[in-house]
């Protein structure tokens, strides 16, 4: 038996998303008695097999085609796919991202096989031998249900910042596969990219300071880019301030917009809407500065200060500097 984690990638670069699946499969094949094997597609990849060696995988399959220089959805799809058919695992799981539904939904549809996305637990009791009991997001995190995977082979993508990446280094066989593509595969690929500055952004930095509509206009954002600046975080904010044009949409947090890990996220102003708070759950501390005692945010909040944003911010910022002056 074995548990296959499909390793996400950007030319090369592993994401923080596949250090948690390799974790969670990893785990699981520990559970099963199984093997746990990894998969990366694009020869740019095939350096990332010493990172999934300290993972623990015991063999780095290689998905290899003249085609696979970037992502595509259709020919990564079809690479797993092939793949599965010659190595036929139990599971396997990929990372709960756009690009890790997407790639995953190909393969099944590929492979007559369903899928469960997003999922958050796994059957503690699973050996390999029965339907997989998975517990999984659905309707934006409003609702979480429990399933299970009928299948010869299930294939699962693991719910984003559900797991830590832990390492657990091991000796990693290295299985070149060379897939076949055929130009069905060609309809869509990463042709450009615009690079952005940088730093830390919304989805890696540890303190992110947002704001929603209670900030009143985007100038009001001054004070909480102060904040943010002081704290070395960044600034996001709700889908409100995006409608209302006081912010660009990269700086959303939420269902539709960035999902975020922080080790403190200030919610300023913000109700917490199910599609916000989607985006926000997996922040480590949460502190909600609002006038309304009983709204959403506060009420998920591990801390409130119930009161005028506009007050307590710019107090918050002066007690950082009188603490810390420069």
């Amino acid at each position: 038996m074995t548990v296959l984690a499909v390793v996400e990638h950007d030319r090369g670069t592993i994401t923080d998303a596949s250090l948690g699946v390799l974790t969670a499969a990893r785990n699981l094949a520990k559970q099963m008695g199984a093997k746990f094997e990894a998969l990366t597609i694009g020869a740019n990849a095939d350096a990332l097999s010493e990172v999934i060696s300290k993972y623990g995988a015991t063999t780095v399959h290689q998905a290899h085609n003249a085609m696979l220089t970037d992502f595509g959805p259709e020919a990564w799809g079809e690479s797993i796919a092939q793949v599965v058919r010659k190595t036929s695992p139990q599971v396997v799981i990929s990372s709960g991202t756009e690009r890790g539904h997407e790639i995953i939904a190909q393969a099944a549809a590929r492979l007559d096989l369903p899928a469960a996305m997003n999922c958050l637990e796994f059957d503690k009791d699973f050996n390999g031998t029965q339907p997989l009991k998975v517990v999984r997001a659905r309707w934006g995190g409003s609702l979480m249900e429990e399933t299970e995977i009928d299948a010869p082979i299930k294939l699962v993508t693991l719910a984003n910042h559900i797991v830590e990446g832990a390492e657990e280094p091991t000796s990693s066989t290295i299985a070149v596969f060379e897939v076949d593509l055929d130009d069905s595969v060609k309809q869509t690929f990463v042709q450009d990219r615009v690079e952005r500055v940088a730093g830390v952004t919304l989805a890696t930095s540890p303190v992110v300071v947002s704001g929603g509509r209670g900030v009143g206009s985007a100038e009001a954002f001054a004070p909480l880019e102060e904040l943010a600046g002081l704290l070395n975080g960044v600034v996001g904010c709700s889908r409100a301030v995006t409608n209302n044009g006081w912010r660009n949409h990269t700086d959303q947090v939420g269902q539709t917009g960035t999902r975020i890990a922080p080790d403190i996220y200030i919610a300023c102003g913000i109700s917490g809407a199910i599609q916000h708070w989607v985006g926000a759950m997996a922040s480590k501390n949460i502190l909600a500065i609002n006038i309304d005692a009983q709204a959403n945010i506060v009420t998920k909040a591990g801390y409130a200060v119930i009161g005028d944003l506009h007050v307590v911010v710019p107090a918050i910022s002066a007690e950082i500097r009188k603490r810390h002056p420069k």
